[in-house]
């Protein structure tokens, strides 16, 4: 059994769970090493099983770390579980009717909690990830439209050897870069340039966002962001509140006069997931670990005019390393 799930069942234990039921693809892998394609599910107990579909039977027996059987009918798993059952939060309503009423449910982050810290492996792959984005970013020709950048950006990261883009990748330029998720269009770009993307290796994501500017006024606007920024970054460090990060990056911007337009939290972690614990939020009271990986991406959104984001990868030592080799300021 590894490491990871060794923990996890600890956890459990600690939690008087005696067997969990995990559905979310990127659980699964996390402690298997094997991604579902199509309905697979873990039991975790004292000696966890990987219930396949015939779809995914022989991908999962030569990838799964946990012993395999293959299953017909979500009714067949019951017969595994047992005691108090652990489910996770994501959970959908008509599965949770399926066990409600055999069996004694609740939820739990325990797998989401493990996976907040990394290993070096993971953190490789992560590394990795960035570094296929990166380039990827750097061989573009930053012309014809928003459409056509995102989709040059994507095509080059598949080249690179990425499996796949880590989420929809933003593009917005002009005055539609004040839409901090803004889908790229057939507008032809215009300064500012704001580019949200991302990689995938090995099953693991990177998120970086730039902003190429032209002007005095974007520079100025960018200036203040990188302040944001850059000290936000610098009072990251294991013990230190993740909601602390996050007021530590907004009172820089609302010290300028443009807190109103810092419309999202600082950051976020990444791996499995583009979006995982931590949340550098005002709302998140959790600590920062060593060995997590996080997002700070202040920004300032001036609706109807542009907008202005900068997003670094960080891994949590006994302080911030940054991950990027991009500059944050970049021209093309």
């Amino acid at each position: 059994m590894n490491t990871k799930l060794k923990q996890v069942i600890e956890s459990m234990h600690k939690e008087n769970i005696d067997s969990m039921i995990v559905l979310k693809p990127e659980n699964i892998r996390y402690l298997t090493g094997f991604r579902p394609s199509s309905s697979s599910i873990l039991i975790l107990k004292d000696n966890p099983v990987l219930l396949a579909s015939k779809i995914d039977r022989e991908d999962a027996s030569g990838r799964s770390l946990v012993n395999l059987e293959v299953y017909k009918e979500f009714k067949d798993v019951k017969n595994y579980l047992e005691g108090k059952i652990g489910i996770e939060n994501s959970m959908n309503v008509e599965t949770y009717k399926k066990l409600t009423g055999d069996f004694e449910l609740e939820t739990t982050d325990i797998i989401e909690i493990s996976r907040a810290v990394k290993s070096k492996w993971e953190v490789e792959n992560i590394e990795k990830a960035l570094q296929i984005a990166e380039k990827s970013l750097l061989e573009l020709k930053f012309s014809g439209t928003e459409v056509e950048l995102a989709a040059q950006l994507e095509y080059n990261m598949r080249i690179n050897d990425s499996e796949r883009s880590s989420f929809e990748t933003i593009v917005a330029s002009g005055s539609r870069s004040s839409l901090p998720h803004g889908s790229p269009t057939k507008n032809e770009v215009e300064y500012p340039i704001l580019i949200d993307w991302g990689a995938v290796y090995n099953n693991y994501s990177s998120d970086t966002t730039r902003t190429i500017i032209e002007t005095e006024k974007q520079e100025e606007i960018f200036n203040i962001v990188l302040e944001a920024q850059q000290t936000a970054i610098k009072s990251i460090k294991p013990g230190v509140k993740s909601s602390e990060i996050d007021n530590i990056a907004r009172e820089v911007i609302t010290e300028y006069g443009y807190g109103d337009a810092f419309i999202h939290s600082t950051g976020h972690g990444v791996g499995l997931e583009i979006h995982e614990k931590p949340s550098l939020s005002k709302n998140d009271e959790g600590i920062l670990e060593k060995d997590m990986v996080v997002t700070v991406e202040p920004g300032i959104y001036l609706e109807g005019e542009f907008g202005i984001r900068i997003e670094d990868m960080i891994l949590i030592k006994n302080r911030a390393t940054v991950l990027n080799k991009t500059k944050a300021k970049l021209s093309f």
